[in-house]
């Protein structure tokens, strides 16, 4: 909370009644912050504890810049997670997605420096470097996007960087695919998908298999933002940051699934695992030294403690209807507020 000799502790959150957003702002707050969630509420607002005096939750649309320009008043620190979020959500409609992935981003950015903002986080996305052979993928390989998705995200950092000064300090992370359970869940995520379906189908569907792909555990993930919130400035100032923990192609998670619902589960066995096509090539293992040897950060959780957790959730009966729910799926839930 204390960076340098300012106390930086109201924190704004574009996006934050999302799936990392319900796990983050509780973090948050029982550290002693204010949190303001600016966000469109999509998928609702009551999985955050409302109740709690120092949460301040706006409905808008981060496009809304008058309104977003008010918001952003008095507070310390950005974290700009809010986007249509994944593939099949963005290609819903591209130029809508557009308009909120890329077109609002950087007056989003000048809106927070001119209200004072000290420091501004952007999640962007490990798969903006797409497809890759290298056995490490760090921050200096180039990106090769694959889809439209992909492209805006990587197209925003450099927007960002424009804009730092020693009194705006502007840091970027790549996160690799989140997993493991939030109150604002999502099943479309490959290890969440995985899980669920091993639980409630007693069979693993793996679409494809051999793409490799980094994963980070939510909390972990967490972890992070609280410490980019206190991490000493000349260490994040325009850096990019990648941050996962294991990498694992699809079908080596897909075991890991059924290892973990076998020793939670015994009653399913046995557990079969079926192989079908898919149109995702995405593929790459990317490095996450760079973040380990500037800020100390290295992840401590799982891919196995993800699904786990997911287990405890199914038998808690927290995630009821997990696959006729569309609130679980982006895709399918943008799909209900457009036909409504």
């Amino acid at each position: 909370m204390i960076t340098g000799d300012i106390v930086l502790k109201n924190i704004l959150i574009t996006g934050g009644a999302g799936y990392v957003g319900n796990r983050l702002v509780p973090k948050l707050l029982s550290s002693g912050y204010y949190v303001t969630v600016y966000d469109i509420l999509y998928f609702g607002k009551e999985t955050l504890p409302l109740s709690h005096p120092n949460l301040h939750v706006i409905q808008g649309d981060i496009r809304d810049i008058a309104l977003f320009e008010k918001s952003v008043k008095g507070i310390d620190i950005v974290l700009h997670l809010a986007c249509i979020s994944n593939d099949p959500s963005f290609e819903l409609d591209e130029n809508l997605s557009k308009t909120v992935n890329y077109d609002c981003f950087e007056p989003l950015v000048v809106a927070s420096k001119a209200a004072g903002v000290k420091r501004f986080v952007y999640c962007s996305s490990s798969s903006v470097y797409g497809v890759s052979d290298a056995p490490q993928v760090t921050e200096e390989t180039p990106l090769v996007p694959l889809t439209l998705y992909n492209k805006y995200k990587g197209l925003c950092e450099p927007l960002l960087f424009k804009h730092l000064s020693p009194d705006f300090v502007c840091v970027v992370i790549r996160p690799a695919t989140i997993c493991g359970y939030s109150p604002r869940m999502r099943l479309d995520l490959s290890v969440n998908i995985l899980t669920n379906h091993g639980v409630n189908k007693d069979c693993i569907t793996v679409f494809g298999g051999s793409q490799k792909r980094p994963n980070l555990h939510i909390e972990d993930m967490c972890d992070l933002y609280a410490m980019l919130l206190i991490a000493p400035s000349e260490k994040i100032q325009g850096e990019i940051f990648n941050v996962g923990y294991q990498n694992f192609t699809i079908l080596e998670i897909a075991h890991m699934v059924k290892k973990v619902i076998a020793e939670e589960y015994p009653e399913k066995l046995p557990l079969g695992i079926n192989i079908t096509e898919s149109n995702d090539n995405r593929s790459y293992h990317i490095s996450s030294e760079k973040i380990k040897r500037i800020l100390g950060f290295v992840a401590k959780r799982s891919v196995e403690d993800a699904v786990r957790d997911l287990c405890y959730a199914f038998k808690a009966k927290k995630l009821p209807d997990s696959f006729s729910n569309a609130w679980y799926y982006n895709v399918r839930q943008l799909q209900v507020r457009e036909t409504v």
